[in-house]
């Protein structure tokens, strides 16, 4: 198996198979360190990121100059690999289970081109057991090599959150585990040459996937009691937020909030949990009940903002209502998973016209992964209300004079702020103003 004298001299390299969101910033840690190449299908993105650009926005283009990251989406040079990390996506399909295609694809490739002695670590989010019961089988048919004896496995779940500059690789515990000590010896010096922060060494991969998949799911469930109780509140005519701050000042109160989840992890990752679990024939209750009231937020979001607009005196079929925000979260253009889009489908069920601006965001992305176009924010004129749907840094520059300018003179605005962007104060006989 290989050492880690290995990497630290050159004579093995790094391989980090997907360069997205978790691959990149972990391919250009790496890459200030040991001898990496990064690995990728897309050979539009592979191109990109030879020419210094991050699409995502994860990784600036100082960090990209200033490493040494050899980057191709040629799959043989993954044989010279020592450690071959997989950070591929693994998303959920149109039923809510796990799509697992892409990982299967991945620990295809990886397979192919591997050589005896190399050591596989999994970063992917997946239900515990998935990679000693999916991939490693994968590996040893690919590669005629025996697991355990001719290669061997880990599991070290990524951390990442997209768009935060202080929660970075760097900055957050690493989990490790390995199939057996000595690979866990080497991962554990490896990803602490990379993060301060320290490791934690998970007695098994089954433990490290377990850790991963409830980090995200237990974050689900708090976020669904904030929804439920701004549902419940909205009904007795009382500020969620308000109430939250006044909570707030107890020393043990959980600050989460209410809004809307999507994305690559929170909206995902309990599905990929409850399908292994009613695999074993247990069906979660508390988990899937979450999951049920984080999905329905668009289409309350929605009924409210059609009620106040009735109440306003605005027809609803033709109105325009303005969008501000499609990505999954503030200040990422990653338009995966975005439960913008069920904002976006309830209106256009009323036949309302959608304006959407998001100056972030992909357009041919947004057209591809939403089927929408979108706008300038100069397009976004003659509202009849507006929602604000992300709070990307660059609403938050927008003064009320502008805000109001966006709508109609013949009646008076409404602002549905999801998220609470501004303080409700600003628009004080100005406008309509409700938050979630």
């Amino acid at each position: 198996m290989v050492s880690f004298i290995d990497i630290v001299s050159g004579n093995k390299k790094v391989a980090v198979v997907g360069l997205g969101y978790v691959g990149l910033p972990l391919a250009v840690a790496l890459g200030k360190k040991f001898t990496v190449t990064g690995f990728d299908i897309s050979s539009t993105r592979i191109q990109e990121l030879q020419h210094g650009v991050d699409t995502t926005n994860e990784v600036n283009a100082s960090c990209l100059k200033n490493t040494q990251v050899h980057y191709t989406d040629n799959p043989s040079l993954l044989s010279e690999a020592g450690i071959i990390v997989v950070a591929v996506p693994t998303p959920i399909d149109g039923n809510r289970k796990p799509d697992l295609r892409p990982i299967v694809s991945a620990s295809q490739i990886v397979g192919k081109n591997l050589s005896q002695g190399t050591i596989v670590v999994y970063e992917s989010t997946v239900y515990p057991g998935l990679t000693e019961e999916i991939c490693i089988p994968i590996l040893e048919k690919q590669s005629g090599l025996k697991c355990g004896a001719e290669f061997t496995v880990g599991y070290s779940p990524e951390r990442i959150n997209p768009g935060d500059r202080i929660h970075t690789l760097e900055t957050i515990t690493k989990v490790v585990a390995g199939q057996d000590q000595p690979t866990a010896d080497v991962l554990e010096q490896l990803y602490s040459t990379i993060v301060p922060a320290g490791v934690h060494r998970a007695s098994s991969i089954k433990v490290a996937e377990a850790a991963k998949v409830i980090e995200n799911t237990q974050r689900d469930l708090n976020i669904a009691l904030m929804n439920e109780l701004a549902l419940i509140f909205d009904r007795m005519h009382i500020d969620t937020l308000e109430v939250l701050e006044a909570a707030g000042t107890k020393w043990n109160f959980l600050p989460f909030r209410p809004g809307l989840v999507g994305g690559h992890c929170i909206g995902v990752d309990p599905y990929y949990l409850t399908y292994k679990a009613e695999s074993l024939d247990y069906h979660p209750q508390v988990i899937l009940a979450g999951r049920r009231i984080n999905d329905g937020v668009g289409k309350f979001i929605v009924e409210k903002t059609i009620k106040t607009m009735v109440k306003n005196g605005c027809p609803i079929k033709e109105a325009r209502v303005g969008l501000l925000g499609l990505t999954f979260k503030e200040n990422v253009p990653d338009l995966r998973n975005s439960r913008v889009q069920d904002i976006i489908h309830e209106l256009q069920e009323y036949q309302v016209q959608v304006l959407i601006h998001d100056p972030l965001a992909n357009p041919k992305d947004a057209q591809k992964l939403c089927q929408v176009e979108l706008l300038p924010l100069h397009a976004l004129q003659e509202l009849d209300a507006l929602i604000i749907a992300v709070t990307h840094a660059q609403f938050q520059a927008l003064d009320l004079s502008h805000l109001l300018s966006m709508f109609r003179s013949t009646r008076k605005p409404i602002i549905i702020d999801i998220k609470g962007l501004f303080k409700k104060s600003m628009f004080a006989n100005h406008a309509i103003y409700w938050r979630l």
